[in-house]
């Protein structure tokens, strides 16, 4: 026995042990369970104890490294399992108050003087002590202690931003800030916590705050855990000064401390004991030490909205909104920008500025968001004191503008909310200075500039002063300026402002405002717009208002008021005569010669013409009463002499001087000359007699003028973007207003245009089309209109293809840039190329129409030409050398234009035209391609094959075989592609080129496909083909020079490709046929040829040498094929010939058939990778399945087939969504098996599945094969079963359904939950109840369903996760309510305890939270249809459920108090609780209002009140008129 050691306390204490071996010693004392010592435990603390205490009081001289030791020693000693053992067993361990003081000590000295020291131990004794219950007691007895070490705790941190011991410093701050809050709410004495927080935690608690709002420490934490850390900590603070500074108890002496100032009848004696709280919480904040002053000044102005915040928090409650109002002045008086008036701080900068309007901002918020401010009371009890400090505020930010920071204009657009009076003395100063005169660019101070004009226009529109806004408005837009300074009036935040306010105002008041504007103009701008400079640009503002109050103002109608219509009528004749004439007599004034003041006065005129013109033409069109001084608009006779006016009183030849000047300006006064020649169109086409020539000939000019006025603008490569408002065009932003007008306005113009000008707006289109991704994406960026844009909805337009001139010449410019680039591609002489290839190169459209028309006269049955001979030349040029090279460049250019031409429709092109692009597309396709990136060139040949797929399903496909045969069209095709294969550096199985092959199949399968259509000589075009690819041979197969040899495995698999597509055409063509007769001879004999030369050319793909299996889905899709002809022909009336020749065909096959079935059973897990190879091998299984005569005779097929599925289904690589996507395809083989399978094959399925359910799998923790199980009956049970094996099935259904239950309890049990096997579960399950409506008899295995839904963990998984498996709960308990009536009674409380869980399931995940993705809102909005769905399900079975609808309800309402919903959620939810509540009679609802919970009872007030309101009045509504 080993010995027990004692004597070690007195050497301890022994002086003449070294300090060395004492450590030593306590060490082994404290490690060793050899040592024995009384009390062992407290023993070793002590003597660390006084060992440290001694030596911080200089009783004791100990090296820096021994106190270091001791310190961990103690650190140990905390933090070992040991004692912590020791103390669970009640064991007491006393630390006494020295060392308690001695921590405080060194964590204070830390703070002031920044010396780590020993600090880092320190701090984790500090940690040990805090985190251990029994332990953190001494600190928790005496709240001085705990309020010392927090207070110098944060000191440490707000002082030591960088230090080493950060991360370590906060995990012990949020230990003592949660014991203090624990000691806080215990402390029943408010005076001394009130001291203890605001005279030692208030200061530093607040620095730390802003510190870690503003993320000081972002890159001392690590992620996620540091950010929660964070926040929990400054959730801790802020629970802190609000336990601590505004506790409920310390309500009297607030009120005391404000409202008594108020009361000057108080004897000042009273006070002198008073507690004045605020004073001192406020002297305190202003009194922050220690710090920088920019750091002051910054945790100042973020701790007074918080304190303001905690303080409403905590105080806010009926009757107490005056005593919140009386903090706030005091608080605001802290902020430095509340002393500037009185000239006691200096000019701010601009960050500072930011801070502190930031927190007036959260000030004025929590006084608007809680309601504190009512005008009248404060009007009528208090002197109006609120309002008289709103004022000060007003002014403070309308002296001091700060148009650069966001938050100014947001703090007066609260101003406003709260009382329009507040900002109205200033009115002129805030419409100036935060909106004409603003220079504003940001765009987050545009945002908050465009909400402030928003609120003014609707406040003021609420009032019905709109027209005293614009007095103000107008005042300041007249006043003497710097006016070229300014931003247009107009932008379109203000625009769309002034618009919605415009829309809720009646029409007087819009004429009152109207009015003020017009007479503004003709009193102040208009005597003076000659001498005075300024005036134009005044007269530009003013017009832009008048544009947008005529066009934005309720159109008159026929319903109006006759007064409204006829003052509207007298305006718009007073605007006509006194302004709009006077502005053109100005215009042609030959004394006016500046050219700048000349071209404002112009936009102005043209602006104001157009604006009366526009709207002149809507009133006449919606009012019969509106007499317009332009005449009627529609119902007139045309002429050539009474053609509609540009403007009424104003002669043509008036406006042909004005034009003539104007054409020198490329602004709005141009596009303003547009929109009033686009008018003049739109009226004359309006009346009678617009069809006649000399009409049609005006029509055409003033198109043709409307074109020509852009046109050189639109040639510039850069242009401005453009907000859509007329009143910010100008130089800049015209070509894109004019590009807008032309686009908008294409149904008009087309018609009227000659070709060369539709040519040229097809050149535009095109030109300003994004190039490249890049582009497009920029342009989807930019916020405003662009050429770009207004291009690419055209292009998407529906009403494009049926502009038919427009789209036609679109597309010909198209192909003109393709032959641009195909010239430039030529490596011979152009004009030699240009008669080789007449068709290729030709630009002009008249010309390339003719050759076609041409070619299609020649061919008929005395066909002056041969059909081929378009063919022939493309053939010519692809055996030998193609006379068009392309390079990499070139080869962009062309996939970016035919990026383009895959937007169009080009299902309706006329012949010519569809047999040119074809033409053009199969020539670009065989070009020769000089490309060093390989991908590049596949997927150019890609686009080319699939554009030509595409034309090919247009109405003139026809067309096209009348200049070639299919025949040749396939061997052009071939032969390019056999060479370009061969200079391909890509792998057999790379992306691109799987697809090449993808799109090449479908272009020749279509091809083959229109041959037997059209009857186009089928048996010479298929005899052609079926010849060619007789020659064409892999390369060991070659010998003679005639043979096409094909050396590369691309080219291989290009052949396979080939043959498969003939052999899957012409099979069922054949097979069709009823009579042999109706087949000619040759066609059979053609399938069997290209059938042998298939299973060859398969033969050879499979060997090693040319590649082997390197392309699966090529493979498996052509022996699939070919083996599905095979059996199709065996099974052809063809008399014993040809099923002796089907068969002989089919048993040559039959080594090749065997070898790919054996590779497949063994590779198909490898191939779930690929998916389209996956399926070409079901295929091709699912047919050798069906096929007994090839099966071998060693074994049965269905076994090794079901093993190899089973297998696949429980590998445990392929991922859930992946095998539910193999599932679907697994479904043909299965009931294949299923049906010609023996009742031994379907035992073998059985039994694999009840032996993979046994619960035991779970308990081994053996995933896999409980999963194979489930997914092997979730597919059984997709398959139609019936007899013998269904009886078999349902008579295991009971052992399923236990299995079930018993699985589903293990993974609910696992930590993570298994969700991988829940789901599938409940899938199984809900299609087991689906099917065996009639089948499963014993109710008891139906309520399994039960203890099954009510055991699935929906808490704590992800979005996804919880849609999913709340989606197949739901559609289990649909089952049961739809298919299992009787038992679903029987158990109604089960069923709506299932119910009641997809709800609270609901409600959780639909509550509105701090963070969060729409994604997870769509996903509650999901279930939250669900349960809606599930209500209405319930509420269709009234009888049973009429008595159980109340507590429903109860459910619903008891946890709606809980959470607060997002009201997308919510509204669903209470859609499916108000069909609930039709069942509920009124002993129901009088039962609830009785019984629920206070706070449940008043949602339930406000639920039952919604529901007679909206609900039960609708139903009312609806039977009222139901017969």
């Amino acid at each position: 026995m080993a010995a027990v050691y004692s004597g070690i306390s007195l050497k301890l204490k022994s002086k003449t042990t070294s300090w060395e071996n004492k450590l030593k010693l306590a060490h082994f004392a404290w490690m060793s369970h050899q040592c024995f010592l009384p009390n062992k435990e407290q023993v070793l603390l002590d003597w660390a104890r006084q060992s440290l205490v001694a030596f911080y009081k200089k009783k004791l001289e100990l090296k820096e490294d021994i106190v270091e030791r001791l310190w961990v020693y103690v650190d140990n000693i905390l933090h070992s399992r040991k004692l912590q053992c020791l103390l669970k067993k009640g064991k007491t361990v006393n630390l006494q108050v020295s060392l308690i003081k001695i921590i405080n000590e060194r964590i204070a000295d830390f703070a002031l003087s920044g010396r780590h020291g020993n600090i880092c131990a320190v701090l984790h004794c500090c940690e040990g002590i805090l985190s251990t219950p029994a332990l953190a007691v001494i600190y928790t007895a005496k709240q001085e202690l705990m309020v010392t070490l927090l207070s110098q705790l944060c000191w440490s941190a707000c002082r030591q931003p960088e230090g080493t011991v950060t991360a370590h410093l906060f995990k012990v701050i949020h230990l003592a800030l949660g014991h203090y809050l624990l000691l806080q709410q215990q402390q029943a004495n408010s005076r001394r916590v009130f001291g203890d927080v605001t005279g030692h935690l208030l200061q530093p608690c607040l620095i730390l705050r802003h510190l870690l709002s503003g993320g000081t420490w972002t890159q001392a934490g690590q992620g996620q855990q540091w950010q929660v850390l964070s926040r929990d900590i400054r959730n801790q603070i802020e629970a802190v000064l609000q336990g601590g500074v505004f506790r409920p108890d310390l309500l009297s002496s607030y009120k005391e401390e404000l409202l008594d100032q108020q009361q000057n009848d108080k004897k000042m004696g009273a006070l002198k004991n008073l507690l004045t709280p605020m004073d001192t919480v406020i002297t305190q904040l202003m009194d922050i030490g220690n710090s920088k002053q920019d750091l002051h000044a910054s945790v100042v102005t973020s701790a007074v909205a918080l304190l303001y915040r905690l303080f409403l928090d905590s105080y806010l409650k009926e009757g107490n909104q005056f005593l919140c109002f009386q903090a706030l002045p005091k608080l605001f008086g802290c902020l430095r920008l509340s002393h500037l008036q009185e000239g006691e701080v200096e000019t701010l900068s601009t960050s500072d500025w930011t801070t502190e309007l930031l927190a007036v901002e959260q000030l004025l918020n929590s006084v608007a968001t809680n309601n504190i401010y009512n005008v009248a009371a404060d009007r009528i009890r208090h002197g109006e004191v609120q309002f008289l400090f709103y004022r000060r505020v007003a002014e403070l930010l309308i002296n001091n503008l700060q148009a650069p920071v966001p938050a100014w204009f947001r703090c007066l657009k609260i101003l406003i909310c709260l009382n329009h009076l507040i900002l109205e003395p200033d009115l002129d100063d805030l419409l100036s200075s935060a909106w004409i005169d603003a220079e504003v660019t940001e765009f987050r101070t545009k945002k908050a500039q465009e909400m402030l004009i928003h609120t003014l226009f609707q406040t003021y529109a609420k009032l019905r002063q709109v027209p005293q806004l614009f007095e103000e408005l107008l005042g300041v837009i007249c006043r003497p300026a710097a006016e070229a300074l300014r931003q247009p009036v107009l932008a379109s935040g203000p625009s769309m402002a002034l618009c919605e306010c415009l829309l809720e105002l009646p029409p007087n008041q819009i004429l009152d405002t109207w009015l003020l504007v017009l007479e503004k103009f003709q009193s102040l701008v208009l005597p003076s717009l000659q001498s005075d400079a300024d005036m134009p640009l005044k007269a530009l503002s003013l017009s832009s208002l008048l544009h947008c109050i005529m066009f934005n103002m309720r159109s008159l109608d026929s319903g109006m008021p006759l007064p409204v219509i006829r003052r509207t009528q007298r305006m718009m004749e007073k605007m006509l005569g006194e302004l709009v004439k006077p502005l053109l007599a100005f215009l042609l004034d030959p004394q006016n010669q500046d050219p700048e003041l000349w071209q404002k006065v112009c936009d102005s005129t043209f602006l104001l013409s157009y604006t009366w013109a526009q709207v002149d033409a809507t009133f006449s069109l919606n009012c019969s009463q509106y007499c317009s001084v332009a005449g009627p608009l529609t119902g007139v006779a045309l002429d050539g002499s009474n053609l509609p006016l540009l403007l009424p009183g104003v002669e043509t030849q008036h406006w042909k001087k004005v034009e003539k000047f104007m054409v020198q300006s490329n602004s709005l006064s141009r596009y303003c000359l547009e929109q009033l020649y686009l008018q003049k169109m739109k009226r004359t086409l309006m009346q009678i007699g617009s069809g006649s020539e000399e009409t049609f000939q005006i029509l055409k000019h003033d198109a043709a003028y409307i074109l020509d006025l852009g046109r050189e603008s639109l040639s510039q490569r850069t242009a401005a973007s453009w907000d859509g408002q007329i009143g910010t065009v100008s130089a800049s932003t015209y070509p894109v207003a004019h590009w807008h007008l032309i686009v908008s306005n294409l149904t008009v113009l087309i018609p009227c245009l000659c070709p060369d000008d539709v040519t040229y707006l097809a050149s535009v289109l095109l030109r300003t089309l994004p190039t490249n991704k890049a582009q497009e994406c920029l342009a989807d960026e930019e916020p405003f209109i662009t050429l770009e844009k207004v291009s690419t909805s055209l292009l998407h337009s529906p009403l494009f293809p049926e502009m038919q001139s427009l789209h036609s010449a679109f597309l010909m410019c198209l192909v003109a840039r393709c032959s641009g680039i195909l010239c430039s591609g030529a490596h011979c002489d152009l004009d030699l190329l240009c008669q080789q290839l007449p068709w290729l190169l030709e630009k002009d459209n008249h010309t390339i129409e003719a050759y076609w028309e041409a070619k299609f006269a020649k061919v008929g049955p005395e066909s002056v030409e041969p059909r081929g001979e378009v063919a022939q030349t493309l053939l010519f040029f692809v055996k030998r050398d193609f006379p068009i090279q392309l390079e990499e460049g070139q080869l962009e250019g062309l996939l970016g234009l035919m990026e383009v031409i895959s937007t169009l429709h080009l299902d309706s092109l006329t012949p010519a035209y569809h047999v040119h692009c074809f033409t053009l597309l199969l020539s670009m396709a065989v070009t020769t391609l000089r490309c060093s990136h390989s991908s590049l060139a596949l997927r150019f040949l890609v686009t080319c094959y699939r554009l030509l797929s595409g034309l090919q399903n247009g109405k003139s496909a026809r067309f096209v075989f009348k200049v070639m045969y299919i025949s040749d069209i396939f061997e052009i095709v071939l032969t390019s592609l056999f060479q370009a294969s061969s200079r391909l550096l890509v792998e057999v199985d790379d992306p691109c080129w799987l697809e090449l092959l993808q799109e090449v199949g479908t272009f020749l399968e279509q091809l083959m496909q229109m041959l037997i259509q059209l009857k186009l000589s089928v048996v010479l075009n298929f005899g052609k083909i079926a010849t060619f690819l007789s020659r064409c041979k892999l390369y060991p197969e070659a010998t003679s020079t005639k043979q096409l040899k094909i050396q590369s495995p691309l080219g291989s698999q290009l052949l396979l490709v080939s043959l498969t597509k003939l052999c899957q055409i012409l099979g069922p063509f054949v097979s069709e046929q009823r009579q042999p007769q109706e087949t000619p001879a040759v066609l059979p004999e053609l399938l069997q040829q290209a059938m042998m030369q298939t299973g060859t050319v398969l033969q050879l793909c499979s060997t090693p040498e040319l590649g082997g299996c390197h392309l699966p889905s090529t493979l498996f899709s052509a022996i699939a094929t070919v083996l599905e002809v095979d059996l199709s022909q065996r099974h052809r009336d063809g008399g014993p010939e040809v099923a002796q020749m089907a068969e002989r065909a089919l048993l040559s096959q039959t080594a090749l058939y065997q070898d790919v079935y054996a590779r497949l059973l063994s590779e198909l897990v490898a191939l779930t990778g690929n998916m389209p190879s996956f399926q070409a091998a079901l295929r091709f299984l699912t047919l050798f399945f069906s096929a007994p005569e090839l099966h071998s005779k060693k074994g049965s097929v269905f076994t090794s087939m079901f093993h190899s599925v089973r297998k696949l289904l429980a590998d445990p690589d392929i991922s859930a969504q992946v095998t539910q996507e193999i599932e679907s395809h697994l479904e043909a083989l299965f009931t294949q098996m299923l049906e010609a399978g023996t009742m031994e094959d379907f035992g073998l399925v059985m039994q694999s599945i009840l032996k993979g359910l046994d619960v035991s799998h779970a308990w081994r923790a053996d995933l896999q094969a409980v999963l194979s199980a489930v997914r092997l009956l979730r597919l059984l049970l997709n398959c139609p079963l019936s007899g013998e094996k269904a009886s078999l099935l349902w008579r295991a259904s009971p052992q399923i359904v236990t299995a079930l239950t018993l699985q589903h309890r293990e993974a609910c049990q696992e930590q993570p939950v298994a969700v991988a096997v829940v789901e599938p579960i409940l899938d199984v399950l809900a299609a087991l109840l689906r099917q065996g409506e009639e089948a499963i008899s014993n109710p008891h295995h139906v309520s399994l369903a039960f203890s099954i839904l009510l055991t699935v963990p929906l808490d704590h998984l992800k979005p996804p996760e919880h849609g999913h498996i709340f989606l197949k709960m739901h559609n289990v308990l649909f089952s049961i309510l739809q298919c299992h009536p009787k038992v679903m009674v029987k158990a109604i409380p089960s069923f709506l305890n299932s119910v009641n869980k997809l709800l609270f399931s609901v409600m959780r995940e639909g509550r509105q939270k701090d963070k969060g993705s729409m994604d997870d809102l769509h996903a509650a909005l999901e279930c939250a249809r669900l349960v809606e769905r599930m209500y209405s399900h319930i509420t269709a079975r009234a009888e049973e459920f009429t008595m159980f609808s109340p507590f429903l309800v109860a459910e619903y309402v008891t946890e709606a108090q809980k959470v607060t919903l997002y009201p997308a959620v919510k509204d669903l939810l209470q859609e499916g609780i108000y069909l609930v509540l039709d069942l509920c009679t009124e002993p129901n609802i009088q039962f609830l209002r009785a019984s629920l919970q206070p706070g449940a009872r008043d949602v339930f007030k406000e639920l039952y009140n919604d529901y007679l309101k909206y609900h039960k009045a609708k139903q009312e509504g609806e039977r009222r008129y139901t017969a």
